[in-house]
């Protein structure tokens, strides 16, 4: 991995993040023990999986204009402006946005801050966004926006696995399982390449469509050569798929704010803790383990206290 340029300094991440206890009887009746690795606190503008994923990313672009791709409500747009990251470090960004029928309307508060922090928005409609991996539909953006470094969506790709392979040495001898929400698999497959022997990265996918075992797998190949640490998925937790949510999901999140004073960001963070839940009451944890769940973000429009 590319080592950092002294402009990401100026980012200041809070590393390793901290590790907390987290007193639930749901895991505590069963003999488990939860721990919340609070990846929301790394940094403000690049909390959690973001930092990890978009720094050796950011380090290879030395500076030149990134291209990336996202949907309405991205969280992956926002922390790279991919937009917050090109305000800090002062580089140009692209964000290609799923969605033409959104150009000409008011930017929804995500894309507003990308805008804010100087991302320059190309919505293109849904066909070509599927399409985006294709060499010619992604040559015709590029000569619509000029020379770019291109990050894919959620910012995984081989850079961003060997990035996330330091949130699985941060937890060696700190817990059995280490479970994280997944979206397009660049953190898990960091994650378990970093882990010690007899330790195993569990996936919660936020998302339908039984695709990620593949792209991790994927992801590890290209990051690492082959298959690395011991990882796996379940997949019963989307919750309806990307960006959808339930009142059954919203009523466990505040419950578990009400619970531990943590502020449980839906998208992700809520289905991660909801599978973890419904997994401990099933008995999938054997007594003694102790389980870390990798809090990725807060909710957004929630302040960082830690700063």
């Amino acid at each position: 991995m590319p080592s950092d340029p002294p402009a990401l300094s100026r980012l200041q991440p809070v590393l390793p993040s901290p590790l907390q206890p987290a007193e639930d009887e749901r895991f505590a009746r069963h003999g488990v023990r939860l721990l919340l690795k609070r990846d929301d606190l790394i940094h403000p503008d690049l909390p959690g999986n973001k930092w990890r994923k978009l720094s050796p990313n950011l380090a290879a672009a030395a500076g030149r204009t990134v291209l990336t791709f996202g949907g309405a409500y991205s969280n992956h747009l926002r922390a790279t402006a991919t937009a917050a990251a090109g305000r800090l470090l002062g580089f140009p960004t692209v964000g290609v946005v799923r969605g033409d029928e959104l150009a000409g309307r008011p930017l929804n508060p995500s894309l507003a801050q990308c805008a804010a922090d100087g991302m320059r928005l190309r919505f293109v409609d849904r066909a070509t966004y599927r399409a985006k991996a294709d060499p010619a539909v992604l040559a015709g953006l590029l000569s619509d926006c000029g020379e770019c470094v291109v990050v894919p969506e959620g910012g995984s790709n081989a850079l961003a696995a060997q990035g996330c392979t330091a949130l699985g040495r941060e937890l060696h001898g700190r817990a059995d399982v280490i479970a994280v929400a997944c979206g397009t698999g660049g953190t898990l497959a960091g994650l378990a390449a970093g882990l010690a022997p007899g330790q195993r990265a569990l996936g919660i996918p936020v998302l339908r469509g039984g695709f990620l075992g593949d792209a991790v797998r994927e992801l590890q190949r290209e990051a690492f050569g082959g298959p690395a640490g011991a990882w796996s998925l379940d997949e019963r937790f989307a919750f309806g798929g990307y960006a959808r949510t339930t009142p059954e999901l919203h009523a466990f999140a505040d419950d578990f704010e009400d619970r531990h004073g943590l502020p449980v960001e839906r998208l992700y963070v809520a289905k991660l803790l909801y599978g973890l839940t419904t997994l401990a009451e099933e008995g999938a944890f054997a007594p003694g383990t102790t389980v870390a769940a990798v809090v990725t973000g807060q909710p957004w429009g929630v302040p960082d206290s830690s700063r």
